[in-house]
């Protein structure tokens, strides 16, 4: 297939590389345009402008909000209004509920397919192509989107026919990640106060009854105390936060652990961990709990 791809950050990258290497003829954009070149040698083409990925059969954009989107879909010169009738764009942000929707009706307005398609998994999972794709749309252009969620991903799952409730499913599923660091970083707290080994612990956790990839690879970097490199940055995970309550508000749900949470990444970006990875939050539990902790 011929496809356009948007956003070359730590996830978007390895994800249009894997499009490369299983033969689907790419063309990159991104605001800082050496990350376009490192991708030509691997066989991509570059855009000079964002109307210069809309001539093939779907755009894929891997942005980092709300603004990035909407500045690359609704501008005048945007993907909009240079997409072709009938072409696809596969939004693969972590993007409001309300900007899923806007993205739907324009796009049905142009007579243009429209797929949310956020992912689960940290970098390491995009570039072994192990992401877990969470997909919603008309029946017709998913499976026409399916080998290009096959190429990047280990697993795809259909929400439904509507685009944003994937967007309800990814920012939930962070939400439920977010507390899990919590979580861990409480119980760890409390567990090196008490003199007790953080690999034992954690061995005892992870080998009983919480096994999940989730624990397994959180609690290791918070066991280890690592501060990890390109991986989801505090500041975008308090900015799903928002979005989740902004969510879970236009439904009147209440969600006091989530505003708990969004406190303490706020707290953590406010004190400079910003672009640290959200793991980061175990750090507020040891500070708080008077450990010394690894400076970020």
């Amino acid at each position: 297939m011929d496809i356009g791809f948007v956003g070359l950050g730590n996830m978007g990258t390895p994800m249009a590389l894997n499009l490369i290497k299983s033969g689907h003829r790419v063309i990159v954009y991104n605001r800082t345009r050496s990350k376009a070149e490192a991708l030509a040698a691997k066989g991509a083409r570059i855009a000079d402008r964002i109307a210069d990925t809309c001539r093939g059969d779907a755009l894929i954009t891997m942005l980092s909000d709300d603004a990035a989107v909407e500045g690359v879909i609704f501008a005048s010169d945007g993907a909009l209004a240079s997409l072709g009738r009938d072409a696809v764009h596969i939004s693969m942000s972590t993007i409001s509920v309300a900007l899923s929707e806007r993205l739907a009706a324009a796009h049905a307005k142009a007579g243009q397919g429209y797929v949310a398609a956020p992912v689960f998994g940290r970098p390491e999972a995009a570039a072994a192509a192990k992401l877990f794709i969470i997909a919603a749309g008309a029946d017709a252009a998913i499976a026409r989107c399916s080998p290009l969620f096959y190429a990047m991903g280990q697993r795809t799952i259909v929400i439904g026919e509507n685009p944003a409730d994937a967007n309800v499913t990814k920012l939930t599923g962070n939400f439920l990640i977010a507390s899990v660091l919590e979580s861990l970083g409480e119980a760890f707290a409390l567990v090196r106060k008490s003199g007790i080994d953080s690999r034992r612990f954690l061995d005892s956790l992870t080998g009983t009854m919480f096994s999940a990839p989730v624990y397994r690879t959180y609690g290791s970097i918070i066991a280890e105390e690592k501060i990890p490199s390109g991986g989801f940055k505090m500041s975008l995970a308090l900015k799903d936060m928002r979005l989740a309550l902004a969510a879970a508000d236009a439904k009147t749900v209440p969600m006091p652990i989530a505003s708990l949470i969004r406190d303490h990444l706020l707290e953590g970006v406010a004190q400079g961990e910003g672009d640290s990875d959200w793991s980061g939050l175990a750090r507020l539990s040891a500070r708080s709990a008077g450990l010394l902790t690894l400076t970020p």
